[in-house]
């Protein structure tokens, strides 16, 4: 499959759904039950629909095997539709990332992967990739199930990603190289790229495959091994796929997967001395422990893809309904999940008004409910501590007199499901426009002229996207090229293609995922110096 645009899958909306919807709107956060029944939500209050799938692997993968955790715990991964336990996953700790990096350390060290030619590793690779979409539907239905995201875009939209990041990688694996470089004086000097070891990756819940691919693909396209932690909330997909690349032709211990929690397991691996390089992807809060423990230890270098708190700018000129519907689509997209997403949404005052009537009927026809039925939007936050995370901040708004336009409170009486919530009047001092929410919490802001909005949307610690709309191209290349934020995407939004890099400014990380950048995560520079004795040229 061609390279996606992720939005073009996802925003549609689903008008089977929309006989369930009250268009009616409310602004009182303490009537929960008169608030519930205005959105869609039928499927709450049915029974979930059980996965057509199989829970096979829940050991981890060390060396080639799947085995227990050396302590032999296990912990529960949770169904986030209803609060119940899918599977016992292998527990993971300190004993068992020290198997895991023996394990890479001798792959790489003794074993066939950094000596096999880079075409024969971009054929395992694309190997894999074809496994990928065989088992498709399978993959789909174990990420809706222990993630809560829909199954339609999984299905239609993260598994082809998955596949078309191995086979962008493959194609990378042997076109990597160094250079001849000019001395003055009689020296050949050549540059060469070596892969750089063993590299320990940590991975968030909210993507699991997809974050697996930016990882994984890259590294082992410049021949690393990997020692790979999971989020504790999301292992099952994990397995999965490393069990594909086993079939694929992956030698033993190139890449291992350690489920477990990040006190532990994680934490081991951040501070490990024979981890070469880290890449983690989370919160800035738990980046900035995991950049002290790889400081402390070998001095590692670190990857970090951070929070978010990204600016979606419609400027006077916009067409509102065109705005609006992505406007929407940026923020609600994954549950809100999504640490790029577009949760500080600036209207020019000129056409504010109609934009939030307008955000708030579009928000009260979301359609909420089971993730595996046909025609719904939003599935469940992750679990219990999100849910109760975002609505701490839904109830902060409301006592920062911002205006709750619809929305605010639980969806049905069971699993975390939360009503798509719109802010109107927010002010850039409060905590709904400042903290990455990270869940169906819209706040649109009020902004007069584009000094103005720049400033703005640059006052804050994040720097990892931003969107704008407009239909002048002067102001969309001045605006792009002022906001301080790794990406920017005019008059479209999460466009993520395997070659555009991602990344972001300040407390957002450093480092870039995906594209050609990527490869310089996993590679030393060394420079080779020989002398010439009476060289015919310089």
């Amino acid at each position: 499959m061609a390279a996606r645009r992720v939005s073009s899958l996802l925003s549609r909306s689903f008008s089977a759904s929309t006989p369930f919807l009250c268009r009616s709107q409310g602004r009182n956060l303490n009537n929960g039950s008169r608030i519930v029944r205005r959105f869609g939500t039928s499927s709450a209050a049915e029974e979930v629909i059980s996965p057509s799938v199989k829970v096979s692997y829940t050991k981890l993968l060390i060396d080639g095997n799947f085995v227990d955790a050396a302590s032999g715990k296990t912990f529960p991964t949770l169904d986030p539709r209803t609060g119940e336990v899918i599977a016992h996953v292998a527990e993971g700790d300190a004993e068992d990332i020290n198997r895991a990096v023996k394990a890479a350390r001798k792959a790489f060290d003794e074993g066939p992967w950094p000596k096999m030619t880079a075409y024969e590793r971009s054929r395992i690779m694309l190997r894999f990739a074809d496994l990928v979409e065989k088992h498709s539907e399978e993959l789909a239905a174990l990420e809706s199930w222990d993630n809560g995201k829909t199954y339609e875009q999984a299905i239609t939209a993260e598994i082809p990603m998955l596949a078309r990041l191995f086979r962008y990688y493959a194609g990378w694996a042997d076109k990597i190289h160094g250079l001849t470089v000019p001395a003055d004086g009689n020296y050949h000097v050549q540059t060469l790229h070596e892969p750089i070891g063993v590299a320990g990756q940590i991975i968030p819940w909210n993507f699991p495959l997809l974050m697996f691919a930016w990882k994984v693909g890259p590294a082992l396209a410049c021949g690393n091994t990997i020692v790979l932690k999971t989020a504790e909330q999301t292992p099952l997909t994990a397995f999965y796929v490393g069990k594909l690349f086993l079939e694929a032709g992956l030698p033993p211990g190139v890449l291992n997967i350690v489920s477990g929690f990040g006190a532990t397991a994680g934490a081991s691996l951040a501070s490990h001395m024979d981890v070469d390089k880290l890449a983690f992807t989370g919160s800035t809060d738990t980046g900035k422990v995991i950049l002290g423990l790889a400081a402390n230890s070998n001095l590692k270098p670190v990857t970090l893809e951070l929070g978010g708190k990204s600016p979606f700018i419609v400027f006077e000129d916009a067409d509102i309904n065109k705005a609006v519907e992505l406007a929407h689509f940026a923020l609600f997209f994954n549950q809100g999940q999504c640490c790029c997403a577009g949760s500080r949404t600036y209207v020019h005052e000129k056409v504010y008004d109609e934009f939030v009537e307008k955000a708030k009927a579009r928000a009260i026809k979301r359609v909420v409910g089971d993730p595996f039925k046909k025609g719904i939007e939003q599935g469940p936050q992750i679990d219990s501590k999100q849910f109760q995370k975002v609505m701490k901040y839904i109830r902060s708004g409301v006592e920062s007199n911002a205006t709750l336009e619809c929305g605010g409170s639980q969806v049905g009486d069971k699993g975390y499901f939360i009503q798509p919530t719109v802010f109107s009047n927010v002010k850039d001092d409060m905590l709904i426009a400042q903290d990455e929410i990270f869940g169906p919490v819209q706040s649109i802001l009020k902004f007069r002229d584009v000094d103005e909005v720049i400033r703005r949307a640059n006052d804050t610690r994040y720097g990892l996207a931003a969107g704008v709309f407009t239909k002048s191209l002067d102001t969309a290349n001045r605006v792009s090229r002022a906001l301080k934020a790794g990406t920017v995407w005019v008059n479209c939004f999460d466009v993520f293609d395997a070659a555009i890099p991602f990344g972001g400014y300040k407390m957002s990380g450093n480092g870039r995922e995906k594209g050609i950048y990527s490869l310089n995560n996993y590679l030393q520079v060394k420079a080779v110096v020989t002398p010439l004795n009476n060289p015919a040229w310089i």
